[in-house]
Formats: C-alpha cells, sequence, structure tokens
C-alpha cells in the first residue's frame, strides 16, 4: 500500500543534501567570478606573463572537483538518477560536436542547445550542461588551454540562466516563450563575449586607451574596457547574437516541446510506501527512493 504525501516526500529528499548541492553550486559560481576578477587587484610586477598560465588548471580541478560532488549530492537525494545523468553525458555530447559547425556570423549551435536545454530542466542542469558541452568541444576541436575553464564558466552561466527565465516562461504560451528565450540567447550573445575576454584583458598593460592598468579607478576601466569591447569583439558578438536568436526561434517550439516532455518524464514522483518491510519513498519509475 503506498499513499501520496508531499510532506513525505519533501522529508524524503533530504535537507542536507539539497543545501550542500546549492551551495556547491553557488561554489562553482564563486570561484568562476573571483577567477575572473582577482587579476585585477594584483600589482603591477605581480602579473605573470602569460594570462592565466599557472592557475588555469587549478581551477579547471577545483571547478571539476565541485561539480562531482553536486552531482553526488543530487543522485542521493534522489533528484538526479542514472536516466538524468545518461540525459546530461548526451547533451553534454551533442553540444561539444554542435562546436564544429561554422555557423554564419560566428554563431555557435551549442549556445541556442544549452539555453533551451535549459529553459527544459532548469538552472542546475543548465549550469551543469554549460560546463560539459564546453568541455567536450574543447576535446573535440582541439581548443584545450588556459582560456578553457573560463569558456566552461561563461556557458554554465548561460545555462543556469536560461533556467529560470524557463521557470517564469512555463506561463506563456510555447511561441511567446521561445521569444523571451530567443532575446535571452541575442543577449547572451554580447554577454558571453564580454564576459570571456576578461579572462585575458586584465594582463594586457600596454598603457594605450584600450588596456588596463593598476590604480584605475571603476569609471575609467569601465570606459578603456568598453572602447577594448567595441574596437575587439562587438561587431563579432553581434553576428554571433543574432545567430542565436534566429536558431532559438526557429527551432525552440519543437526542440523545447521534446525536451520538457523528457524532463517531465524524468522528475520524481514521491511516495509514501511500506514495501520491503519499512516506510520510504518511491521515485516514478518504483524503485526505492532516498531514505
Amino acid at each position: 500500500m503506498s499513499v501520496a504525501s508531499p510532506a513525505v516526500g519533501h522529508r524524503a529528499s533530504g535537507f542536507a543534501p539539497a543545501g550542500a548541492a546549492r551551495l556547491a553550486y553557488l561554489l562553482v559560481s564563486v570561484l568562476g567570478a573571483a577567477a575572473f576578477l582577482y587579476p585585477f587587484w594584483l600589482p603591477a610586477e605581480g602579473a605573470p606573463a602569460s594570462a592565466h598560465s599557472a592557475d588555469a588548471p587549478l581551477l579547471a580541478a577545483a571547478v571539476g572537483a565541485v561539480v562531482l560532488v553536486a552531482l553526488a549530492l543530487e543522485v542521493r537525494r534522489g533528484s538526479m538518477n542514472a536516466a538524468t545523468v545518461a540525459l546530461l553525458g548526451v547533451l553534454g555530447a551533442m553540444g561539444g560536436l554542435l562546436r564544429l559547425l561554422d555557423l554564419p556570423g560566428g554563431g555557435n549551435g551549442v549556445f541556442f542547445l544549452v539555453i533551451l536545454a535549459g529553459a527544459a530542466f532548469g538552472p542546475r542542469f543548465g549550469l551543469l550542461l554549460g560546463l560539459t558541452a564546453m568541455a567536450v568541444g574543447a576535446v573535440v576541436t582541439g581548443g584545450i588551454g588556459p582560456w578553457l575553464p573560463f569558456q566552461m564558466l561563461g556557458l554554465a552561466w548561460m545555462g543556469a540562466g536560461a533556467g529560470y527565465v524557463g521557470r517564469l516562461g512555463v506561463r506563456l504560451t510555447p511561441r511567446a516563450e521561445v521569444g523571451a528565450l530567443a532575446v535571452y540567447g541575442w543577449l547572451w550573445g554580447f554577454g558571453y563575449g564580454a564576459i570571456l575576454n576578461l579572462w585575458f584583458w586584465p594582463f594586457q598593460r600596454d598603457g594605450g586607451p584600450l588596456s588596463w592598468a593598476p590604480g584605475m579607478g571603476l569609471g575609467e576601466t569601465l570606459s578603456h574596457y568598453w572602447s577594448f569591447y567595441v574596437a575587439t569583439s562587438f561587431a563579432w558578438d553581434a553576428a554571433g547574437a543574432f545567430t542565436n536568436a534566429l536558431l532559438i526561434a526557429a527551432t525552440g517550439v519543437p526542440v523545447l516541446g521534446a525536451l520538457r516532455r523528457v524532463a517531465h518524464r524524468l522528475a520524481p514522483v514521491v511516495e509514501w510506501s511500506t514495501s520491503a518491510g519499512r516506510l520510504g519513498p518511491l521515485r516514478r519509475d518504483g524503485a526505492p527512493g532516498v531514505p
């Protein structure tokens, strides 16, 4: 005999694992933000010859370790199972392969996939998919270098943000939701490029109007960076942003619908059961849940 009980389901998922998993995801973002920003506090004589040549492997290892802990906690609390982890791997591989496609205007197919999957499965899945897809793409394309952990973090933040847009978008019609995601993808076409420039820009200290120097105030720093961004990245990012929006608008309704159906099937349903001689939760597939 089993009787559905939302209260028990909440208890069964485990507050401690849930809180620890959220803390792990927060730690990933904090580590990433610190890695992007700490060069602005380095003295002129303390800057390395090449950007993040020494600390990039440490950052990648730290982020990878925290993500593995987060995945273990998700599985422990029952919010992810083997099917979810396998789907994460499949979509990550697909995203990595999409980096092989040269789209018009410098667009990248991995962006639209991460945005739509993040909207369908939620912020945490979107963050994990961004990290996974960029790592796979680097292996496939041979683009492994000190820039890789920063690319992974940028795409992870894109996927996580799409998850929050998806939570709000479920109240809209499918076309309106896809329109909102297309605007989100367009904005991130600029945001991703602007964020990624920061992995190397603070180390270019030639004293010119496009560079940064220790001792600059916030206003002057932003002014110099804006000049650098307009001169080197704006046109490229504008073309990529347009491609992002076009791909999402053209494929969003069927792709997002299919992903949402899969997400619904994978969502755990917890019930109070007396099977096996003890009380405990059951998932949708009938397997024992997390005690």
